[in-house]
């Protein structure tokens, strides 16, 4: 089910569904929702990895297009992470993934966007690595992590950069050393998401937000986003040094950008502001 369903006559809606194709992508008023629809469990192999690196390089380069959310079909599973059963036919762990890396956006270029994860049911391996790729993860309460890796004698290598640095060291060392099950309140304990909701208001909680998003500002969402992703491999007055002389494309274009403008205008003049996104 769609959401937003009883707005549908308010709005124009873009909807593409391509057809035998395990991703379905749905668009409304500056919103891109992917879904990963695999049957049994979302699972993803090569084929998979890169259309969802295609449709995330499309919304990447959209301007009409300002928030994206992931999440998976039905209820047991978000994603599982890599296809196991693909792997033994033949799909190759270090395979092309295609752009974006695994899953489509975890290692694409210039993601200047926000990005929701709706997280429902299982979510884990090469799963929570997309998952924690997001900017804002919202889970069902049926939702349960791991990183099982370990198990099957390899290593989960996004989140063993990732994950220290989004939650405690040694709680991340722990889950990663013995790839236990967590639950969705764990989860939230340790900062690793946002917010629990009932697995029937998931997706309305994830419109919600999106439709707060993408009301702001997209090039100072840009800016947040590049800073904050160039900061993690570097020390804090680099940083600085690097936003206070415009070295950042995106920093550099919001300051000389009418959007600049337009917020201390709003602001002086007691109104809200008209984002142009230019």
């Amino acid at each position: 089910m769609w959401p937003r369903e009883s707005n549908c006559r308010r709005y124009i809606i873009k909807e593409i569904i391509m057809l035998n194709s395990p991703i379905h992508t749905h668009q409304e008023n500056g919103i891109l929702e992917v879904k990963i629809n695999r049957p049994k469990a979302n699972a993803i192999d090569l084929k998979t990895s890169q259309l969802l690196g295609e449709v995330f390089k499309k919304f990447r380069d959209d301007p009409e297009l300002r928030v994206g959310i992931i999440t998976g079909a039905g209820n047991k599973f978000f994603c599982p992470g890599w296809d196991l059963k693909a792997a033994a036919d033949g799909d190759a762990v270090d395979g092309d993934y295609g752009v974006g890396g695994f899953g489509g956006m975890q290692e694409m270029r210039d993601m200047n966007k926000p990005i929701i994860a709706a997280v429902n049911g299982i979510c884990c391996g090469g799963g929570l690595e997309v998952a924690i790729s997001a900017d804002i993860i919202i889970a069902s309460e049926n939702a349960t992590f791991a990183l099982p890796e370990i198990r099957s004698g390899t290593i989960a290598d996004a989140a063993s950069v990732k994950v220290p640095k989004r939650i405690p060291y040694h709680i991340a060392m722990e889950l990663l050393l013995t790839g236990r099950w967590f639950d969705a309140k764990e989860a939230l304990g340790w900062g690793l998401i946002n917010k629990i909701v009932k697995q029937e208001e998931l997706s309305k909680a994830a419109w919600e937000m999106a439709t707060l998003l993408v009301s702001g500002p997209p090039l100072v969402y840009a800016a947040i986003k590049e800073v904050v992703r160039d900061a993690e491999d570097k020390k804090f007055q680099d940083v600085m040094n690097k936003i206070t002389k415009r070295q950042y494309p995106t920093i550099d274009y919001l300051y000389s950008s009418e959007d600049q403008l337009e917020g201390a205008k709003a602001f002086a003049e007691k109104r809200d502001p008209i984002w142009k996104g230019k």
